[in-house]
């Protein structure tokens, strides 16, 4: 294990800008960084050098669903997609992260595995409110909870009770609250049960009324109780105008969005395609283009994959039923480069780079060691052409199953080398170092 040395490029994402720089590290930090090129530097050229990506939402369900996706085939798709650092959610893993006892498990399960660093969430569901202290002194990151049916029956959706009892022992934390925001107040047919396969009629079954409702309520429920409230994977734009507000008021919301949500859309999805499927659903063109703006404005904070992979017979994959299909979507792979594809139009790299890296970094107040190049900070990069395009190729991709919108897509901006701890561990489509990973701990 080499973790001492220096790397130069023309373009360093340094100080918020892309310039030429040296980036030295030893022990696996960086040490200084130099506006010129050393002799000893590795020479870049003008690939771009960054920090290495931030996942902050990720389903690993391991242990208990490691036939979905485990830690050591989700980390290994990672690295390979330049993301150095993710967090796993409290599900879909079995037992789920609802407990001191269950997260405990979930550690042991990781011994081994990891390729990439992994925090970790703990979960609210009915009637756990006294774990959430020991799962904060165990250190979870945050908390995770759903105003819906979450998919898997371990892990219950809440009500407004039951987050006027979590949410002050949270706000007394400092920790976070990322909550899953569809509110149903009513059901209704749209149509699905009759034509299971029509993406139109899946579209219509999950309205926007159901998120803009929910993330009012969580908004409503942060003032109250002065909680930090992360509101995950946004995908209606009638929503942006709710959560805008909310910060001007000061309140302590942040918001997310996801590479599906930018680079596809409801009219280039065919009926029966169960790949796309995912809760809320992708969206129409207009409205994905919303969210692509609110990123550049600032009232979508940073993007995640909400990576939720499933096995072939639980995608529908021949049935094409949308019904009956998993709702998720495995990306983990392709963050920044199916984010960059859909941005690249949109904004300069300069602006593009902290939603990967940076803002994420802060969420999950990982931010004095992580998502940046500065002396002090963890030497974990990513090295990548953002001028390159590549097909997305089954054979290339790492995580368990290749199932994924993604393939046969081009994307721009194809990954060189991932770095962690100073150490390469991958470079052109192939993992160079194993298991350098670690547990993410909060500050």
């Amino acid at each position: 294990m080499n973790n001492s040395g220096a790397l130069f490029s023309q373009k360093c994402f340094w100080n918020g800008k892309l310039q030429a720089a040296t980036v030295c590290y030893e022990k696996g930090i960086i040490t200084r960084i130099e506006p010129d090129k050393l002799p000893e530097a590795m020479d870049l050229g003008n690939l771009v050098l960054m920090p290495g990506v931030i996942d902050a939402h990720v389903h690993i369900n391991e242990p208990g669903r490691t036939e979905w996706e485990g830690f050591a085939t989700a980390t290994a798709a990672a690295i390979a997609g330049g993301t150095t650092c993710l967090a796993d959610m409290p599900l879909n893993s079995s037992p789920v992260t609802i407990s001191v006892k269950n997260f405990e498990e979930k550690l042991e399960a990781t011994k081994g595995k990891l390729h990439a660093h992994v925090g970790f969430y703990g979960g609210v569901i009915p009637g756990n409110a006294e774990e959430i202290e020991g799962l904060a002194k165990a250190g979870v990151l945050g908390f995770k909870c759903f105003l819906v049916h979450s998919g898997i029956d371990e892990f219950p959706n809440v009500s407004k009770a039951d987050l006027d009892i979590a949410m002050p022992i949270l706000s007394r934390l400092g920790l976070p609250l990322l909550a899953h925001c569809e509110w149903i107040e009513q059901a209704f047919d749209s149509g699905l049960d009759e034509n299971p396969k029509s993406y139109s009629n899946y579209l219509e079954s999950r309205p926007k009324k159901w998120e803009n409702d929910a993330v009012a309520l969580m908004i409503e429920l942060s003032r109250k109780h002065n909680c930090a409230v992360h509101i995950v994977h946004v995908s209606s734009s009638e929503a942006l105008k709710l959560i805008k507000e909310a910060k001007e008021e000061g309140l302590q919301i942040t918001a997310e969005t996801c590479p599906q949500y930018i680079l596809f859309y409801a009219e280039g999805i065919a009926d029966g395609d169960t790949r796309y499927k995912c809760a809320p659903p992708i969206r129409e063109k207009a409205n994905n283009d919303l969210l692509k703006n609110a990123l550049g404005t600032g009232i979508l904070d940073f993007i995640g994959t909400d990576h939720s992979p499933a096995p072939p017979e639980i995608k529908e994959l021949e049935s094409g039923n949308l019904a009956k299909a998993w709702g998720g979507i495995a990306g983990i792979q392709f963050l920044l480069s199916a984010s960059w594809t859909a941005l690249n139009h949109e904004m300069t790299l300069e602006k593009f780079i902290p939603l990967i890296t940076e803002n994420p970094a802060r969420f999950l107040k990982i931010d004095q060691r992580k998502g940046f190049l500065k002396p002090g900070f963890d030497a974990d990069f990513v090295v990548w052409n953002p001028e390159k395009a590549f097909e997305v190729k089954p054979e290339n991709i790492l995580f368990k199953h290749r199932i994924s919108p993604y393939i046969g897509k081009w994307l721009y901006g194809e990954i060189e080398q991932t770095w962690i701890a100073g150490n390469q561990v991958f470079e052109k489509n192939k993992l160079t170092d194993k298991h350098l990973g670690t547990w993410l701990k909060p500050v």
